[in-house]
């Protein structure tokens, strides 16, 4: 017996040492974000270390706090959209996307409150989480233009403001409709609001691509290449596990803070949807995405990106 108490120590002790040894890689993200869903998943079945490296978590106060610790090489790593690392790698900056998900919201309103369709918005108040180019606004407006029912930013009064603020709003009935972050929209939903149109039905019938992963992890592409690969299959892992087994959330059910179980199953139901189907990013279809928002928002969204930047997502190692 002592002997072998002697052996498991030795033994946890050196991977003790391995761990110590192995390179971290400083990820931020905001402390209410849902890629934390996805980063103590990794964290927690030691995903990281698996391959390779060690993840350390900073939390962010806002995006822009993000995206100036990202650019000023305190960070390693944030999560942003396809557009903003285009943006970015069109100005010079040495940046790489790996994919992590397809979410997108739509438009909600309460169920008992006879808007049914877009043209039901017509002098109505509508919330919007972000600001004027929120990219589900600006596709919203195109899509609704395309259709010839409504001009949603000339016939609708809009509250722009941060995503708790308008799902209140929402919920109160403070603003007649909301485009929020996905994950707000499925609350909602489990709250009784029904969508009247999803960002990825407007986008398919403008032609777009509605499975191009717009959210991504933006890698500094100074990091080594192996710390990148590892991150991405870490990445990979946490999401097989959180897309087939229901106990993977369960294990972060106080990260996700549902208020009851039906808002639980809607939260689940969603990251699940918003998985990519593929690790290869369709360069074509994002182009395509690109070119929309340059023509959309112009250079206040895209800056100099008016196509897509060469080299910029990180293909796996086993592909």
């Amino acid at each position: 017996m002592i002997r072998s108490l002697f052996i498991l120590s030795i033994l946890l002790f050196t991977s003790s040492a391995w761990s110590n040894d192995l390179p971290i890689v400083r990820l931020g993200a905001l402390a209410y974000g849902t890629v934390n869903w996805e980063l103590d998943t990794i964290k927690n079945n030691k995903l990281d270390e698996k391959h390779g490296f060690k993840l350390e978590v900073v939390p962010m106060g806002g995006g822009s706090a993000s995206d100036i610790a990202f650019l000023g090489g305190e960070i390693d790593v944030m999560v942003s959209d396809v557009i903003w690392a285009a943006a970015q790698r069109a100005e010079g900056r040495d940046l790489k996307f790996i994919p992590y998900s397809t979410a997108v919201g739509g438009i909600m309103v309460k169920a008992d409150s006879g808007i049914n369709s877009l043209k039901d918005l017509a002098d109505k108040r509508i919330g919007i989480a972000g600001g004027p180019l929120d990219k589900s606004w600006l596709i919203l407006q195109a899509y609704a233009k395309q259709e010839g029912v409504i001009d949603l930013k000339l016939d609708t009064k809009q509250e722009f403001g941060a995503p708790p603020i308008m799902f209140k709003a929402a919920m109160t009935g403070d603003i007649d409709g909301v485009i929020n972050f996905w994950h707000f929209q499925a609350k909602a939903k489990a709250a009784g609001l029904k969508e009247i149109i999803s960002v990825q039905n407007a986008a398919k019938s403008l032609g777009l691509d509605p499975s191009v992963p717009l959210l991504g992890y933006i890698v500094n592409g100074q990091m080594d290449d192996k710390l990148s690969q590892g991150l991405f299959a870490a990445s990979q892992d946490a999401k097989a596990m959180l897309g087939s087994d229901d106990a993977a959330f369960e294990a972060i059910r106080k990260r996700m803070k549902p208020k009851n179980e039906a808002q639980f199953e809607a939260l689940k139901a969603g990251f699940r949807a918003g998985i990519p189907s593929s690790t290869t990013v369709d360069e074509e279809a994002v182009d395509k995405t690109l070119q929309m928002m340059a023509k959309l928002g112009g250079p206040d969204l895209v800056g100099k990106a008016t196509t897509l930047p060469k080299g910029m997502f990180i293909i796996p190692a086993t592909q």
